[in-house]
């Protein structure tokens, strides 16, 4: 077995432990990535693309904006569609701020490439990825990569390998706590080469359900539909799938299908995020559902919290912030879980199940969309709230 040591041991290369190994690279700390999938699959899989105004901040500050700045889409404003009806939510106008569409995977390839120009290890196709002794000062990793066996000897280990990982299974049970709430409902989501109908996003409440319009570039729209868990999409045909978004959306612009997939819809915190030295950051912790794309947003939160407090302990020996990470961090996505939870109950339909739920939902999008109090409150969460709210 080879025998690797360094100062924190990263799994996952996703948002999250790639903006992790970076700034701690910067500031002069070792680190090694691993990541069970290969390259070309973490830089191709499509996830939300939406960046709050913090989340674009901090991979400016970190000198990994270059290209974002470049191509991604900043918008000022999105839209809610309820019975005909639109209202623009003007985000910029109500807290100053912004969003910017650019998608995650092409953040995760620019993270990528800077990690590779520092030379230090980033490890894809690790597999048997297991923890140990994370309860101790000297937390190891085991794995395997290209046929041989290896362990990772650190001082810290961070766990940012997504929901179904090693790293919160090797917490015990006795000491985490989750909550989780899993939604009677799913997206049915599609790229199209086609112009998208807006320029910002816009959000519809229908009869049959919700849908989204918004984009992946100019030329490339990403759509959804309200549909079925356990939904199939071979059930849906290109035609039935533009007949659906010409009903809930009230037209968009028609082109090539070059993707299409099903989207489930959970709630997910997991508490506490530190045990020992190991400290769980996005998916690991939690999950949100999509409709206020906050996933990538609540995984850069999470690094600007655990970082600083690593690069404190490497430097000073000084603990504090390490032992009030997990506290800090759940202040904020206990307040976007709510967020992402009303937009969520107010935008999607009971299918009929409940007929009175259905009414109130409605009559709280009415509400938003007349009441510059509501758009405000919206508006804030939507842009990302302050880091030290």
């Amino acid at each position: 077995m080879a025998h690797i040591r360094t100062q924190v041991g990263i799994i996952g290369a996703g948002p999250a432990g790639l903006l992790l190994a970076h700034l701690l690279h910067k500031a002069g700390v070792d680190s090694v990535v691993l990541e069970r999938q290969a390259r070309p699959y973490i830089e191709a899989r499509i996830r939300a693309g939406l960046l709050e105004q913090g989340s674009v901040d901090t991979l400016h500050d970190a000198g990994l904006a270059d290209r974002l700045h470049r191509e991604g889409l900043a918008h000022d404003g999105m839209q809610l569609r309820l019975a005909g009806r639109d209202c623009r939510i003007d985000l910029h106008g109500l807290t100053g701020k912004r969003v910017t569409i650019y998608g995650q995977q092409e953040s995760v390839k620019d993270m990528v490439a800077a990690r590779l120009a520092t030379g230090r290890p980033l490890f894809f196709e690790a597999s048997e990825v297991a923890l140990h002794d994370i309860a101790t000062t000297a937390p190891r990793i085991t794995f395997t990569h290209e046929g041989a066996a290896h362990e990772l000897r650190c001082d810290v280990i961070a766990g940012c390998d997504g929901f179904h990982g090693p790293s919160r299974a090797a917490m015990p049970a006795e000491v985490l706590r989750v909550y989780e709430r899993v939604y009677p409902f799913a997206w049915l989501g599609i790229l199209a080469d086609a112009k998208p109908v807006s320029h910002e996003l816009i959000y519809a409440r229908h009869p049959d359900g919700f849908a989204l319009a918004t984009m992946r570039s100019e030329t490339v729209s990403r759509l959804y539909l309200q549909c079925a868990p356990d939904e199939d999409p071979a059930n849906w045909p290109d035609e039935r799938i533009w007949e659906g978004l010409h009903a809930r959306l009230g037209g968009v612009n028609e082109g090539r299908i070059t993707q299409k997939g099903v989207t489930p819809m959970r709630s997910f915190v997991a508490e506490p995020m530190r045990h020992g030295r190991l400290f769980l950051a996005g998916d690991a912790a939690h999950i949100v559902p999509p409709t206020g794309a906050k996933g990538m947003n609540l995984a850069v939160a999470d690094i600007r919290v655990l970082a600083p407090a690593l690069l404190a302990f490497f430097a000073r020996g000084d603990e504090r912030l390490m032992d009030a990470y997990s506290a800090t961090a759940l202040r904020r996505i206990w307040k976007v879980q709510r967020f992402s939870w009303w937009m969520t109950a107010m935008l999607h339909n009971s299918n009929g199940n409940d007929p009175f739920e259905d009414r109130v939902q409605a009559a709280e999008l009415a509400h938003v969309m007349d009441s510059e109090a509501a758009q405000r409150f919206l508006a804030e969460q939507y842009v990302g709230l302050p880091y030290d709210a």
